[in-house]
């Protein structure tokens, strides 16, 4: 089958967003992205449309690759291929091309999450270089009101007392700074980054979780992208009556220059 790659330039934003849609029917989670949520996906996430990738097949676009750009950081945001066009090497034609361009951006590391049963994604990337950093959770939790230990404070003082740390993209440093909701919380032996949406979102923390759990769920029900599976967190999530959706891996590949 012969597949030509282009900038993801050469598609609109709606154009992108039935793509991608379409790339995840039948996956393990399949995914509705319109075109507000990629806009927000795009800005939020840093993607470099120039950099990201669109498969054609007969002049048709069948795959896509997402690659998001920090620096010396970059993440996969997404790959997938069309059902019709799938099995024949697209997806691995689209990583290694993300790869590159990558690299030719001056990118030492590449990022990404594949859900745990998706054996054959994690084949492929095992293929292409990537090891294994984590394993990462999704976690859920009902909100409760009540009081809680702590109080609201400005962003920085929160952010003045969380100790360095490796965050997934979704909530790492690069993508907080689009956010204009965050909001700061202290204890008198934690602080947390969170932002009350349509779900009270933990976005970093630091010191003991259970308090800072405790007052979070007072914003509605708790929703947790990506939490590492040995967080102390997790155990106080699992105590609380929190669970699990979904368990990635997150994945990493040096590149070499």
């Amino acid at each position: 089958m012969s597949v030509e790659l282009r900038s993801a330039n050469t598609l609109s934003l709606g154009e992108r967003a039935r793509l991608f849609t379409g790339a995840y029917e039948g996956y393990l989670m399949p995914t509705h992205i319109d075109e507000a949520a990629l806009g927000w996906m795009q800005e939020k996430f840093d993607f470099d449309l120039d950099a990201s990738r669109i498969a054609y097949r007969d002049r048709q676009p069948v795959g896509l690759v997402n690659l998001g750009v920090r620096e010396r950081d970059a993440w996969i945001g997404g790959v997938g291929v069309v059902a019709s066009a799938r099995r024949a090497g697209v997806g691995e034609a689209l990583m290694r091309a993300a790869h590159e361009e990558a690299r030719s951006r001056g990118v030492e590391r590449v990022w990404l999450e594949v859900i745990v049963e998706n054996t054959g994604a994690l084949a492929l990337y095992e293929k292409l270089g990537y090891e294994l950093v984590r394993d990462v959770e999704v976690w859920t939790l009902p909100g409760a009101a009540g009081e809680y230990e702590g109080r609201e404070v400005p962003l920085g003082e929160a952010r003045a007392r969380l100790t360095e740390r490796h965050e997934p993209w979704q909530r790492a440093d690069g993508t907080l700074v689009h956010y204009d909701d965050v909001r700061g919380l202290v204890t008198e032996t934690g602080a947390m980054l969170f932002c009350a949406r349509a779900t009270a979102q933990l976005q970093q923390y630091s010191g003991d979780p259970e308090p800072l759990l405790r007052a979070l769920r007072m914003f509605g029900d708790v929703y947790i992208l990506n939490l590492p599976a040995d967080d102390p967190a997790a155990q106080v999530l699992r105590e609380l009556g929190g669970s699990v959706t979904v368990r990635q891996h997150e994945m990493l590949l040096e590149l070499e220059h």
